[in-house]
């Protein structure tokens, strides 16, 4: 989705892979690849992004018919899908994602001409899907008998996104209400308590004593820090699960460990289940909770999950 570089061309021919195309130069780069291996005119497919108005990769409406030019009968190049990103079908109006459609449509125009013409529009992630722009887009890739490829992200995680801003869960469109009660999470993130202290009144906590307890407290110290993706920012300002109850996070958090409060939660003992997200008993953690919480996305929450933290599929 993010393009090629100069040299990359040569591995999107040997591994049969697909590159996202708008710059001149990437497609310098695909036809020297595939001169090099002697591909026939239009073996070689792409997507051509168009930017709609995220303003961030693709090709600018205006441009689009210098850019077909390149696709002549003799390219080895083949345009297979016309993309573009909706960056505003989390806003409840829909007033962008219809300006954005419009743009789109006016480039479809310009693009069916090709020969042979595209079979794929791809276009909405999960805001889109489950929200009101999803027959929008259906009508368009109707419009141009365009095959439709929608891009679930979050939902894909069993979580429906929120509509902003503000997130008002009385005017988001019933749809994605709908969606949210239907989805299901499919992702907890887990650690242990790796041992146990009890520390008089007036001791400071973790770096630079961001926490100073002001009674006698027990303190869990847990295997999971910001190396892991525990975002620093939840130091003495977020709560994980032990024993199906809520133990707070006292001090900063470390690259590799984390300290809960446990002085009022009873028996917790060393290699107690902790929960960073997902639920515990009647108690849950969300993506949303850290999301809102670090002053983030439920996306950055999960992408900033490390490699070393183990996956086991269940």
């Amino acid at each position: 989705m993010g393009g090629i570089f100069s040299g990359q061309g040569r591995d999107v021919v040997a591994h049969g892979l697909t590159a996202v195309v708008w710059e001149h130069d990437q497609l310098d780069e695909l036809e020297a690849a595939a001169g090099q291996s002697n591909l026939a005119p239009g073996s070689l497919p792409v997507h051509l992004e168009i930017d709609t108005g995220m303003s961030r990769q693709g090709v600018a409406p205006g441009e689009v018919a210098q850019f077909l030019a390149r696709f002549g009968p003799h390219s080895p190049l083949r345009i297979e899908t016309v993309t573009t990103h909706l960056y505003a079908s989390d806003e409840t109006n829909g007033l962008v994602t219809a300006s954005q459609l419009s743009r789109l449509d006016q480039a479809l125009a310009r693009i069916r001409h090709l020969h042979p013409a595209p079979e794929w529009l791809s276009a909405g992630a999960s805001a889109a899907l489950l929200g009101n722009d999803a027959h929008p887009i259906v009508a368009l890739a109707h419009r141009w008998s365009l095959k439709l490829m929608l891009r679930p992200g979050l939902a894909l995680y069993g979580l429906a996104p929120r509509f902003e801003p503000p997130f008002d869960s009385h005017h988001e469109p019933s749809a994605l209400t709908d969606a949210r009660h239907r989805l299901q999470p499919v992702l907890a993130w887990k650690t242990r308590v790796v041992s146990l202290r009890e520390i008089p009144a007036g001791t400071e906590i973790g770096y630079n004593g961001t926490f100073v307890a002001t009674e006698p407290m027990r303190l869990a110290l847990i295997a999971a820090g910001y190396a892991d993706g525990l975002d620093r920012r939840l130091g003495n300002h977020f709560s994980l699960l032990v024993r199906g109850q809520r133990a707070p996070l006292v001090g900063r958090i470390s690259m590799d460990q984390s300290v809960l409060d446990v002085t009022d939660i009873p028996n917790v003992e060393q290699g107690d289940n902790v929960v960073l997200i997902g639920r515990q008993e009647n108690e849950a953690v969300t993506a949303f909770d850290h999301a809102d919480a670090a002053g983030t996305i439920p996306w950055e929450v999960f992408t900033r999950i490390g490699p070393r933290v183990r996956r086991i599929v269940v």
